[in-house]
Formats: structure tokens, C-alpha cells, sequence
């Protein structure tokens, strides 16, 4: 017996799936900005140059916050399309893709490495390009959830090429650490 779900049950369907997708994608990227200290919070991004279009430390946790849910609701709705073609593609490109992102965070920040965090953009910004056309052939909705991402992704990319122009040798900058001795003279 074959049955045709109404729009009422795949909806039903796709908040289901969206109460999962969304906090696990959320929660995995807090997360990854919590294992290092990240933006202005971490002294040796502190006393980096930076550049003048360089948004303030706030923009960051907000657009992240708002890109992480925009995420896990194009999973949602991927997931929740049963029977098409390119579902299992696309599942394993984006889940490929949110390694690498949260692998960043601590890559940039952590291990001080611009040069590689500038590489891993690079790959994000490749693989986020195929998991929007593998999303949007799985349901169009998905592809257009990303497309704030890859715009994203591609500033951040010109904005750390600029840190790294106007920070060459960023990755050996020791941090200069605070005096709690008082000197008399």
C-alpha cells in the first residue's frame, strides 16, 4: 500500500528533523569557538593589525549564530527529503564542510596559523559552492539557506588575506603578558 503524505505531515516532518538539526549544528559551532579563547578575547588576535573594514567583535558571534541555524535548517530540509537522488552526496559534502568549519576556529585562533586557516577558507568556500548545487538539487530551498554562508565565508576570506598582508609574521608573534609586579625606582 502505497501512501502520499499530505503538506501538513511533511511539515510536521521537517520541524521534527529542524528541532534535531538546528541545536546540533548551533551547539557544534559554540562549541568550536569555545575550545580557544576567539576574537577580541584572545590576546594574540588582539594585538594583531587588522583592517578597516574590519567589523566589529560583536558582528561575528551574530552573523555566526544566524548562519549556524540558517544551516542546520537547510540540513533539516535535506534530510527530510526522503527518495531524492543526491540526498546522500550532499549529506556527506556539508557534514565534510562543517568539520572544516569547526576546525578553523581552532586552527586561526588556537594554533595561530593564518596561513592554513586562509587554505581551509579556501576549501570551505569549494565545498560549500558544491553542497549548495547538491542541497539545491535536493530541494531548491536548502541551496538558497547557504547562499548567506558562502557570501560569508567569502569576506572572511578577503578580510584574513588582509590580516595576513598586514601580519606576515603572525604566527610567531609571542603574546605580551601583563607585569603583576610593581616596579619601584
Amino acid at each position: 500500500m502505497s501512501e502520499i503524505a499530505s503538506k501538513g505531515q511533511l511539515r510536521l516532518a521537517f520541524l521534527r528533523w529542524a528541532v534535531v538539526t538546528v541545536p546540533f549544528v548551533v551547539l557544534l559551532g559554540f562549541a568550536s569557538g569555545r575550545l580557544v579563547p576567539s576574537g577580541d578575547d584572545n590576546p594574540w588576535f588582539a594585538q594583531l593589525a587588522k583592517p578597516d573594514f574590519m567589523p566589529p567583535g560583536w558582528a561575528f558571534g551574530a552573523a555566526w549564530g544566524v548562519l549556524y541555524v540558517l544551516m542546520g535548517l537547510a540540513l533539516a530540509v535535506v534530510v527530510n527529503a526522503r527518495g531524492a537522488r543526491a540526498r546522500g552526496p550532499a549529506l556527506i559534502v556539508f557534514f565534510l564542510q562543517l568539520v572544516l568549519n569547526l576546525a578553523w576556529t581552532p586552527i586561526f585562533f588556537g594554533m595561530h596559523q593564518v596561513v592554513t586557516a586562509l587554505l581551509i577558507i579556501a576549501v570551505l568556500i569549494l565545498l560549500v559552492t558544491l553542497t549548495i548545487y547538491l542541497f539545491g538539487r535536493v530541494r531548491r530551498l536548502a541551496g538558497w539557506l547557504l547562499v548567506p554562508y558562502i557570501l560569508w565565508l567569502c569576506f572572511a576570506g578577503v578580510l584574513l588575506y588582509r590580516i595576513h598582508q598586514l601580519n606576515p609574521d603572525a604566527g610567531s608573534l609571542v603574546v605580551s603578558r601583563p607585569v603583576d609586579q610593581i616596579e619601584i625606582r
